[in-house]
């Protein structure tokens, strides 16, 4: 465990990062049970697939798996169940009216302890085209050739 007060990242979504244009980020508590919580802590969560939705009011992510907890038996939850964000009321207007435009989507980015909190970092985030894929590719793979390179030389 970290020092108190230091974020400790549990699960990270990088496909997210390939997909989609991340536009804003922020930050949101998470409604779990105890057992998941224990499974977070353990690293097991996944966030691959996961997207949020915004359904009377309430911030909601769809898709999460959090791996049932060894020792858990009965009060184990549905891995891939619906869980509550918790956001401030005017934050998830302000989401909803931004999501109904065009391309626009919320997508959990990663998930972390807070002060012994989990909370998950959501993007506000535009899809991406192939072609946007395989420029973000191209540039990569340049900058690596020249960071090759320039290590080259220095030796």
């Amino acid at each position: 465990m970290g020092k108190k007060g230091e974020l400790q990242t549990v699960a990270q979504n990088k496909k997210a990062y390939h997909d989609y244009f991340v536009e804003e980020s922020m930050e949101a508590g998470i409604e779990l049970f105890g057992t998941e919580v224990k499974s977070a802590r353990k690293g097991k969560i996944n966030l691959k697939d996961a997207w949020c939705s915004v359904d009377n009011g309430e911030l909601f992510v769809n898709g999460m798996h959090i791996s049932p907890y060894e020792q858990g038996n009965i009060f184990n939850r549905d891995p891939y169940r619906v869980r509550r964000l918790l956001m401030h009321k005017k934050e998830i207007h302000r989401l909803l009216g931004l999501t109904k435009q065009d391309g626009y989507t919320l997508i959990p980015l990663s998930a972390y302890f807070n002060r012994g909190r989990l909370k998950i970092q959501v993007g506000l985030c535009k899809g991406k085209k192939n072609y946007d894929k395989r420029e973000v590719m191209a540039k990569r793979d340049a900058q690596r050739s020249i960071e090759r390179t320039l290590k080259e030389r220095r030796y």
